[in-house]
């Protein structure tokens, strides 16, 4: 048993740096945590509403064995519960109104019975309470010394198809507790956020008589047009600073790429093939990736922007339909059957440009467009399985996948 734990250690420091590796964390060594709940002024459908959000948070975190037990407290007590007096942690809140009715809640998290970290929280709107609990998971997470999951406090962009020529764009949380719609009324589709800071986005509409992107203001509420092309009209990623935009146009008949200056408001096509190149994103400075059909089949290329080396970077998969780069990772999405007759599988792949390792991350039904998110610690995606579409959520290191559904429609796109 010693020999095989010291190779097992052994293996996880050769090989956990690289999301490429599936490094399995066994449940039976995650410390255990329950969760105790002092809230006042609340009645007892929203305490459990919020119990929930949080208990979801904590799991998603990956360090715990969470108890999904609703306990009840008093948040000045003494000593955990008694029924709680094994666990490694005990986290108990306590939710009030205050000044006016803001939601309030105070936390504490207790290690042996003594209070180890502690923090207060509030929101004006009592309907966006999830967001302190993404802001309590974020903070224990931090404490714990762990690797940033600043990613679960961002809000998610997506459009929804809600009838045919159809659809709206909605403004959520990650776990689609929280929705905001922002844009309804025509077929508004390809949400891309425009900055770090999450106060504007790009989308395309597709009710005037060519395909136009446009850029919405939310804090002033104002919408501008930024440029149109025949056939097709897409913004498929945004720079780090906001100034260039990677755009798939169709000028020529065909869809090429294009990098479009919001500065000079001038835009230079990247690609030149006669067949289809769609969906480019960044890979660095002087690199994007992109999908294309120079195989005969959708797959994953590069092209140096500097030395125009077009390069195959997929070679697992024939219908390689979508893909998302973060450093030398490389996420993308893969057509695994081919059934004439029911839905087919698409699966998403995660390898390493330093690397020959594939490793993938889904099992069943359609998972695509999958993003990373900025620090390269999760990826979001869109599954579609048995006529519902959901959120979903990867974590690479810990090996772990978490689902959120959407309660009605389809969701057509969306960024993070």
């Amino acid at each position: 048993m010693k020999i095989f734990f010291s190779l097992f250690i052994l293996v996880s420091l050769l090989f956990a740096s690289d999301a490429t590796i599936e490094v399995v964390k066994k449940a039976d060594s995650l410390s255990s945590l329950a969760v105790e709940d002092a809230s006042l002024n609340y009645d007892d459908t929203f305490k459990l509403r919020f119990f929930k959000s949080l208990v979801a948070d904590l799991n998603v975190i990956s360090l715990f064995n969470v108890d999904r037990h609703h306990r009840i407290s008093e948040y000045d007590a003494t000593n955990v519960l008694v029924a709680n007096k094994d666990m490694n942690y005990v986290l108990r809140y306590k939710m009030f109104k205050a000044d006016n009715g803001i939601l309030n809640v105070e936390m504490k998290l207790f290690h042996d019975n003594e209070i180890v970290f502690s923090k207060r929280y509030r929101v004006n709107k009592k309907n966006i309470y999830m967001f302190i609990t993404h802001a309590m998971a974020y903070d224990i997470n931090e404490f714990m010394g762990e690797p940033s999951v600043a990613w679960m406090k961002r809000k998610v962009i997506f459009s929804r198809i809600i009838a045919p020529k159809k659809s709206e764009i909605i403004i959520a949380d990650y776990t689609l507790a929280y929705q905001h719609v922002i844009i309804k009324g025509g077929l508004d589709i390809f949400p891309k956020w425009a900055n770090k800071a999450q106060t504007a986005f790009y989308y395309t509409s597709l009710n005037p008589l060519k395909p136009t992107l446009k850029y919405v203001n939310i804090q002033t509420a104002k919408v501008k047009n930024i440029i149109s092309s025949d056939g097709m009209m897409v913004c498929s990623d945004v720079s780090e600073d906001g100034k260039k935009l990677l755009l798939t146009m169709a000028r020529d008949g065909q869809p090429d790429i294009y990098i479009y200056n919001t500065l000079s408001k001038r835009y230079k096509r990247i690609t030149r093939y006669s067949g289809i190149d769609v969906n480019g994103q960044f890979m660095g400075d002087d690199k994007i990736i992109f999908i294309s059909s120079r195989l005969g089949y959708p797959n994953v290329f590069s092209k140096n922007l500097n030395t125009g080396v077009v390069e195959q970077m997929v070679y697992y998969g024939k219908s390689n339909s979508s893909c998302s780069a973060q450093g030398h990772y490389i996420v993308y999405e893969a057509r695994e059957s081919s059934n004439a007759f029911s839905e087919n599988t698409f699966n998403l792949h995660l390898i390493s440009t330093e690397t020959d390792f594939i490793r993938r991350l889904t099992a069943t039904g359609i998972n695509e467009l999958p993003k990373f998110s900025k620090d390269g610690d999760a990826i979001i995606f869109i599954k579609n399985y048995k006529s519902q579409s959901a959120i979903g959520i990867i974590r690479l290191m810990h090996n772990k996948n978490y689902l959120f559904p959407l309660k009605s429609g389809k969701i057509q796109s969306m960024d993070w």
